[in-house]
């Protein structure tokens, strides 16, 4: 059955017209494979405690409410390519249930627009957060990369390594994602000011093993590997932000050996 979408925005936002991404952006979007290059003496790994929740997280984009009061974020402190000029504050935050994987950013942004128009749109173009994961401990088995706007449209693939994508998600199966977000689903002109927008969602655990037959069903002691983006590849000031550091001179998320651990508590 269809998970119900809840939607919240700030008014006076303007609808859009779709751009294409060129130049650097399109080789970001694109991907490039390699080693990751980080150092464990300057960068240690990094490793997030997924706590269980014991009732289901409403899905309504609100960062403040009591179910996620006790849980901590993590951050995404890193950078790829030069230093920015804008670096938006983001922070993520999960948990689980026996069905699902909750998911949650906040982003402190400026330079905000979401032309993307439908799913499957490459959403990197835009304000756009990301979560890359393996269901398991294994990158070599594979990852999924699950990339969402600030409008919560979404982008997700499972990609087998080295990077080919083995399959992409249907429309049938993106109803199955419980989706909210703080702003509108297109944001065209680009909001400049500062402004703070949020996305949430809830992704069952049987769509990510109907791609991924290896998965490992999250439980106490329980490891994935992941790692979490912040992007604008075209806003006027680009970014791309990571959690778990990536060694690489142009910006390339799909980099699984880079992906630093979920620990399921």
């Amino acid at each position: 059955m269809p998970m119900r979408k809840i939607v919240t925005w700030s008014a006076g936002v303007m609808l859009c017209a779709a751009l294409g991404c060129t130049g650097p952006q399109a080789d970001r979007c694109a991907g490039r494979e390699g080693t990751c290059r980080a150092s464990k003496k300057e960068h240690k790994p990094m490793v997030y405690e997924v706590k269980r929740t014991d009732d289901p997280i409403p899905i309504d984009a609100d960062w403040d409410k009591p179910a996620w009061r006790n849980i901590a974020p993590l951050e995404l402190t890193y950078y790829m390519g030069d230093k920015p000029e804008h670096m938006p504050r983001t922070q993520a935050r999960l948990a689980y249930d026996n069905e699902a994987i909750y998911v949650i950013f906040r982003v402190e942004d400026r330079y905000v627009r979401a032309v993307a128009a439908k799913h499957q749109d490459t959403v990197c173009r835009d304000s756009c957060v990301e979560f890359f994961f393996t269901p398991g401990p294994d990158v070599s088995k594979g990852y999924f990369n699950l990339e969402m706007n600030c409008g919560g449209i979404m982008l997700m693939n499972y990609q087998i390594v080295p990077r080919q994508r083995e399959a992409s998600l249907t429309p049938e199966d993106f109803e199955q994602i419980e989706v909210a977000h703080s702003l509108p689903r297109q944001v065209e002109p680009e909001m400049t000011a500062p402004t703070v927008w949020t996305v949430e969602y809830r992704l069952p655990l049987a769509l990510v093993a109907k791609y991924f037959p290896d998965t490992v069903m999250p439980a106490p002691g329980v490891t994935w590997r992941a790692n979490f983006f912040k992007c604008g590849d075209e806003t006027s000031k680009p970014h791309w932000l990571t959690w778990s550091y990536v060694d690489r001179p142009r910006p390339d998320f799909h980099v699984p050996e880079c992906f630093g651990t979920l620990r399921f508590k």
